[in-house]
């Protein structure tokens, strides 16, 4: 598998948090808090084709492809170069390259080439100028079944925007399946029907 970074065929641009202030949020302490495998393994499995949406320096990116394994795959997508580049150095530390595949966007639109099984927006769909356009194209990419993990910092954002987002959700088309408990973050499992009546 290539790991040469996929670029999306939209232009523009948003304001996000800068590329280095990852370096406050992705160090030994959040991997303490936010173990990847212990947050993710319910959701990830060998095989699965995954994304990453606002990846930063990979923290989940990494955790993910573990959990994929080399039968799967592991889209990350992020708004600034440089992120994606601290992610691919990770990968190939860690031998998990030829799992991840980075992705340039402009937070406007992913343009994935691919059907989805989960996909995990942590800490980002905030900073998008269209959260609901946004989870309108992630309930296109998903296979039927498929799920979104939707977290949000609790403490940055306000629980009544939180719930702003999952509404949103639930207009896309997603069903909401549980709550998951992780520490300071806000979350909501949104699910793809299977029904063949979905988008």
């Amino acid at each position: 598998m290539t790991t040469q970074t996929i670029t999306s065929s939209t232009v523009g641009g948003h304001s996000v948090c800068p590329w280095w202030m990852a370096y406050f949020f992705d160090n030994p302490l959040r991997r303490m808090i936010h173990p990847a495998n212990k947050v993710l393994k319910p959701y990830v499995a060998p095989g699965m084709t995954v994304l990453d949406f606002g990846c930063g320096f990979g923290h989940f990116s990494l955790g993910m492809a573990k959990l994929t394994g080399k039968s799967g795959r592991v889209v990350a997508t992020d708004v600034q170069e440089k992120m994606l580049n601290k992610v691919m150095n990770r990968a190939r530390k860690t031998v998990l390259e030829d799992i991840i595949q980075p992705l340039f966007c402009d937070g406007r639109q992913i343009g994935v080439p691919m059907k989805l099984d989960f996909i995990l927006a942590c800490n980002s769909l905030h900073e998008t100028p269209n959260p609901a356009a946004q989870l309108e194209e992630f309930f296109k990419l998903l296979n039927p079944g498929g799920r979104l993990l939707l977290m949000e910092p609790a403490s940055h954002l306000k629980p009544k925007d939180f719930e702003a987002e999952v509404t949103l959700a639930r207009g896309a088309g997603f069903e909401e399946t549980d709550r998951p408990n992780i520490v300071r973050e806000m979350c909501s499992l949104l699910q793809k029907p299977n029904s063949p009546g979905g988008i």
